[in-house]
């Protein structure tokens, strides 16, 4: 059984626990911390956009289609369907000379209960544009014209959400390169935006975030894009989530010194640049933002140095207040001991 990763109290009395397994690792692949069962594959969803979006860069279609900071790092997003976000992807796609009909996401109310009132209140209905993977799509159609061309781009685009099509399988085996795991025999499904969905066991996927982190182990083409992912999600990191999300203020606070990423059903990710890790977090019951979020806010308090307001803003994410709906607090939620305790040992041991 896993350990013991979050804990929820009611007052001071502990009223739940959310139970989950934790993977750092370096880019040559050393384990420098584990928690619970980091070997069993489980489904990275979300979290491993950012190694999706890396044949995007390696490719020449940012350089072609002259992609800003901004709709690079919407290629790397889950975004909360904002307007900011709508009209970035958006203009992704004219600059491949497709619109949001191109998109196969599926379309969903935003994220954000601001905008989806906005957009009730016109009178309209959501589009793929708003979904929160329409960033990444947009990332796919971009590569799919490096590749074709623009003659007949539609024509050639269409279905690339099939694991069979060029630019799917091109983006899978950016995903296995990064990872280090035979995408061939994994388990495997669909997404929520009706890609490919590869189940990894985290000691893997905090491997290809110890790469992206780097750029040890990648092909050339492929660090290169990776640095170049990182350094624009840091100059735009609204663009990866979005108002209040935990990625967008992690990220503005600490820019370049993390890449964290969230996925759906407790997965969460990060790269650590100058410590040269890699991040993977599973929450068992496949909670986010009540554990996966504390349990990633604990990590980078302990690895990465911080100064200012810093540790407040982390220790707040870590140890966020629970509010009834009049605001009257009623409990919190917390770090496991047993989290707290690993990550204190592998510190004072010079690990990390």
């Amino acid at each position: 059984m896993n350990p013991i990763m979050v804990e929820v109290l009611r007052g001071t009395a502990l009223e739940s626990v959310h139970r989950g397994a934790l993977a750092v690792v370096d880019a040559d692949g050393r384990s420098v911390l584990s928690l619970g069962d980091i070997e069993r594959p489980v489904f990275p969803r979300s979290a491993v956009k950012v190694l999706q979006a890396l044949p995007l860069v390696a490719s020449g279609a940012a350089d072609t289609l002259a992609l800003t900071a901004e709709e690079l790092a919407l290629a790397c997003a889950s975004h909360n369907g904002e307007p900011e976000h709508v009209h970035t992807a958006a203009g992704m796609l004219a600059k491949a000379g497709l619109d949001a009909d191109a998109l196969e996401c599926g379309a969903h109310w935003p994220g954000y209960d601001v905008a989806t009132r906005a957009l009730a209140a016109r009178g309209e209905q959501p589009g793929a544009l708003h979904n929160n993977c329409s960033g990444k799509h947009a990332g796919f159609l971009c590569l799919a014209c490096a590749r074709h061309g623009a003659a007949g781009l539609r024509g050639f685009a269409r279905g690339y959400v099939k694991p069979e099509h060029a630019v799917m399988r091109e983006v899978t085996a950016a995903l296995q390169a990064a990872t280090d795991f035979d995408l061939s025999t994994a388990p495997h499904g669909t997404d929520g935006c009706s890609i490919p969905t590869y189940a990894i066991p985290l000691r893997h996927l905090a491997l290809g975030f110890a790469r992206v982190a780097t750029g040890r182990g990648l092909a050339s083409e492929h660090a290169q894009a990776a640095k170049r992912l990182r350094e624009a999600v840091a100059k735009a990191p609204f663009m990866v989530a979005g108002t209040g999300r935990f990625d967008t203020r992690v990220m503005e606070r600490l820019g370049e010194r993390v890449f964290c990423k969230v996925g759906a059903e407790g997965v969460y990710c990060a790269a650590l640049p100058a410590q040269g890790l890699g991040v993977a977090i599973k929450i068992d019951d496949g909670n986010n933002a009540r554990a996966a979020e504390v349990v990633m806010a604990a990590v980078i308090e302990a690895l990465v140095p911080l100064q200012g307001d810093e540790p407040a803003l982390l220790r707040s994410l870590s140890e966020p207040m629970l509010r009834n709906w009049n605001g009257i607090e009623v409990g919190r939620l917390r770090a496991s001991a047993a989290l707290r305790s690993a990550l204190g040992n592998q510190c004072a041991a010079g690990a990390v």
